[in-house]
């Protein structure tokens, strides 16, 4: 790491980011308001109904857990990652629903890499009706900004849409309120619910990012985008937090864009000097093992991020990534 690197967590970066922190925050608190019964339970003298996210993970299948693909073309990493780890049609089913959750937090252009790149949803949409032969391919996410305009800055709502996918973008009659098993902090909350109860699978795709408060922003942090209410409360215990979102949702795939990293000022960044090119596609289905190995292209260990260790000691996965013996490939 530089020296400039090495000083990123001084005063100055530190009130940068505080400030940055704040306007994001009051965005989600503000766009989130409607989605928030700040009566709890019970408002109105009738009991809200709980749901349970659907598990769409799939029996593990030992030495295609995680792949991990070097090159600079996204869109062949990412059909060798996932080729590696027995297909798309390991994963995905004829006639079957597919909700594909990537991160759109942000209106911001694919170049700053605040969200994932929209070459990369389009080619997964394209490999899950066409190849796997799916029936319905959804695309969606509740951001943080107005989600049309995330959709359309992104550019993701448009190659998703051209690839032959839905987009559904959050209203308030689409989040339900649950209660996570063993949980601390999701407790009768409002969470993005019914695009994925219709789903057969589930796959994530985000970017690798820096992140002021949790150091690090990917597969597990990218489910974030499923809760509603006054999320940004949660901010005050975000390792907490990103566990019990690993806790809840049970993806059928994950796919991790080390490509391009967000190295400094996330996970908004704003500038292409905040980027560091890494060349990296990572597919597991075991996102704590995913983000074990992508924390190491922001510079950091698995100790650095708290989040990792809970995940594995709550059983939704491993930081022990030679265990799972991942295969390495590269594009040139």
């Amino acid at each position: 790491m530089t020296e400039e690197n090495d000083r990123n967590f001084g005063r100055r970066r530190f009130l940068a980011r505080a400030a940055k922190a704040g306007i994001s925050i009051a965005a989600a608190a503000g766009a989130s308001y409607l989605l928030y019964d700040s009566k709890g339970p019970g408002a109105g003298g009738k009991a809200k109904e709980l749901v349970t996210l659907p598990d769409f993970s799939l029996p593990a299948r030992p030495g295609q857990t995680i792949s991990v693909v070097k090159g600079s073309d996204r869109i062949r990493t990412l059909n060798k990652a996932i080729e590696l780890l027995g297909g798309i049609e390991r994963f995905i089913r004829p006639g079957e629903t597919v909700a594909i959750k990537p991160n759109v937090a942000f209106a911001s252009p694919p170049m700053l890499a605040a969200t994932t790149h929209p070459d990369l949803v389009a080619e997964l949409v394209r490999l899950c009706l066409n190849k796997a032969r799916a029936k319905k391919v959804i695309v969606t996410d509740n951001p943080i900004n107005d989600p049309a305009s995330c959709f359309a800055l992104s550019g993701i709502g448009k190659a998703a849409s051209q690839a032959g996918a839905k987009i559904i973008l959050p209203k308030a009659h689409l989040f339900r309120h649950t209660t996570l098993a063993g949980g601390k902090l999701i407790k009768d909350w409002p969470v993005f619910y019914e695009p994925f109860a219709g789903a057969d699978k589930l796959i994530g795709i985000a970017p690798v990012k820096d992140h002021h408060r949790s150091a690090a922003s990917m597969t597990m942090k990218n489910f974030y985008g499923l809760l509603g209410g006054r999320r940004n409360i949660f901010h005050q215990d975000i390792n907490t937090i990103i566990a019990e979102l690993a806790m809840m949702v049970r993806p059928t795939l994950v796919i991790l864009d080390g490509t391009e990293v967000m190295m400094t000022n996330g996970p908004t960044g704003g500038s292409v000097s905040d980027l560091r090119r890494a060349n990296t596609l990572i597919a597991s289905t075991d996102m704590v093992a995913a983000d074990s190995y992508g924390c190491g292209l922001l510079d950091l260990k698995v100790t650095d991020l708290p989040y990792l260790a809970k995940a594995q000691s709550a059983g939704v996965g491993t930081t022990d990534i030679d265990s799972l013996k991942p295969i390495f490939a590269t594009i040139s």
